[in-house]
């Protein structure tokens, strides 16, 4: 007869213990939490059902990473449905973008955007380059550049080392320029070659003195620096207007430190405004001292909320002369997007761009300053039919910043402002940032950009115009109440005078 080996038994026996004592902990444990849950005050759900309740809280929690895979539509989910962020993904896997069958998009909804297609489309050899457009025709050194999508701000701080190396190679393979967001200017803006675009925040971080103000011999410092070829003011972004920029804590490293000039370990809050511009004179004193400082193109971005200062602006700088001018606004959408921002701004504050680029453009018209300064737009552009629209209405060129994202890899798992960043992209956690290879990815948003070009080139095409700088406000359509369509050209009437290239 058989006799099973005593290790065996004895292995058995110890085994058979420890799922008593596991049951016994387990059992301890759940009677622990039904007398705690039932006796706190905090949480009435888990009062009223001890133990049950808190399988609410864990759902929700699943909820957050499930829907989006499982729940939501193609079309339906916020702030980017399932179809945006894949057809940002195939643009930056340079893969196979074309469907089949017909479209899932609906366009009955009142404010849908359709282009309205030429009966005589241009041919291939009809299609023509980019047109180049200069900045800053007053500035000792203008800004040429042909392409019309570019890297919208995003600090380094509010993206990781090999996220901003990435974007800055990607971008010299494109042919495009990268904003550097208000957090100065790193080693990693620089790294890869491309064309840059400093921007100046309230905290003026990268150019200010020991006791925050701006300093002319940094700003002096960083203009020398040969990549960089403009200078924007930021007096306000999309997802947070009338509030400065926020660096929660565990992102300020002694790196991140040393290029900002503030303390390590410290929340890093910046102004609701530039403490020295408390009027438009002041603004335009500003950009005529960063001009003359710097030498370079310097313009200002904001969002746009109130709109009684635009006739006094642009009288202002009739006053002073047309050189007086800022060479560029950068009109940023009141659904633009942040690393960490107050939930009341970003749901409530400020206009979309489909309200604000038009308004502003047309008020640029009016006063006959649309050809002296150049319009930037920026706020939730990821496709090409938006990046479309915005030229249609008047914009000279659009930035992205959450369409990079996603050719970085970004999965909308909204944890942007908690380190937490699971694709490495906003997190400054060595073990997170080992997923994001700042080679690949570069290339990824390089085919994101050249892409996007390509496609909106298609749309242009389409409409009868040998190259997207050439489109009009007749060329799109939005549908009305009545769910009829009529041309942008309707309900902005004012043309856009861009006389460089129209």
């Amino acid at each position: 007869m058989f006799e099973v080996p005593r290790i065996v038994l004895v292995a058995l026996e110890w085994m058979a213990t420890l799922f008593v004592i596991g049951v016994g902990v387990a059992l301890l444990t759940l009677v622990g939490m039904y007398f705690y849950d039932k006796y706190q005050t905090v949480n009435s759900i888990r009062r009223n059902y001890p133990v049950v309740g808190r399988f609410r809280t864990f759902f929700s929690h699943l909820g957050e990473f499930f829907r989006q895979y499982f729940f939501a539509m193609d079309r339906e989910e916020l702030p980017f449905n399932r179809a945006q962020r894949n057809w940002a993904e195939g643009a930056s896997r340079n893969t196979d973008n074309t469907g089949a069958f017909g479209s899932t998009k609906n366009l009955w909804p009142e404010g849908t955007v359709m282009f309205a297609n030429c009966m005589f489309p241009q041919l291939d050899h009809e299609m023509r380059p980019f047109t180049p457009i200069v900045f800053g025709p007053h500035a000792r050194e203008p800004y040429e550049t042909a392409a019309f999508f570019n890297i919208s701000a995003m600090s380094y701080g509010s993206l990781s080392r090999p996220a901003v190396r990435a974007l800055s190679k990607g971008a010299k393979m494109a042919g495009i320029w990268l904003n550097t967001g208000e957090g100065g200017v790193a080693p990693w803006h620089l790294e890869g070659g491309c064309d840059i675009v400093f921007q100046i925040g309230t905290a003026k971080y990268g150019v200010r003195d020991e006791h925050g103000n701006l300093s002319d011999e940094r700003l002096r410092e960083v203009a020398a620096l040969p990549q960089v070829k403009m200078i924007e003011l930021k007096l306000s972004q999309g997802a947070k207007p009338g509030k400065g920029g926020i660096l929660p804590a565990v992102k300020v490293t002694p790196e991140i430190s040393e290029i900002r000039g503030i303390p390590v370990g410290r929340d890093s809050i910046s102004p609701n405004r530039h403490p020295e511009i408390a009027s438009l004179g002041d603004l335009l004193d500003m950009i005529h001292h960063l001009r003359e400082v710097s030498g370079l193109p310097t313009g200002f971005k904001a969002v746009i909320g109130a709109q009684g200062w635009m006739d006094t602006f642009c009288r202002l700088v009739h006053e002073r002369g047309v050189e007086s001018a800022p060479d560029f606004i950068t009109v940023d959408s009141g659904d633009g997007g942040t690393g960490a921002a107050p939930l009341p701004l970003m749901d409530e504050m400020g206009l979309p761009l489909r309200e604000s680029l038009p308004m502003l453009v047309d008020k640029l018209d009016e006063y006959g300053l649309r050809g002296r300064i150049r319009v930037i737009a920026s706020g939730k552009r990821v496709t090409p039919s938006e990046v479309a629209w915005a030229l249609c209405a008047g914009a000279d060129t659009v930035n992205s910043a959450r369409g990079f994202m996603f050719a970085l890899g970004c999965i909308q798992a909204l944890r942007c402002n908690r380190n937490t960043c699971p694709t490495g992209i906003t997190t400054h956690d060595k073990r997170l940032q080992r997923g994001l290879d700042p080679e690949d990815k570069a290339v990824r948003v390089a085919h994101y950009a050249t892409n996007m070009m390509k496609e909106v080139g298609i749309i242009a095409h389409s409409c009868g115009v040998p190259e997207p700088r050439r489109l009009k406000r007749y060329h799109a359509r939005v549908v009305t109440a009545n769910g009829l369509s009529v041309p942008l050209s309707e309900l902005h009437p004012s043309v856009p005078t861009r006389a460089e290239y129209s």
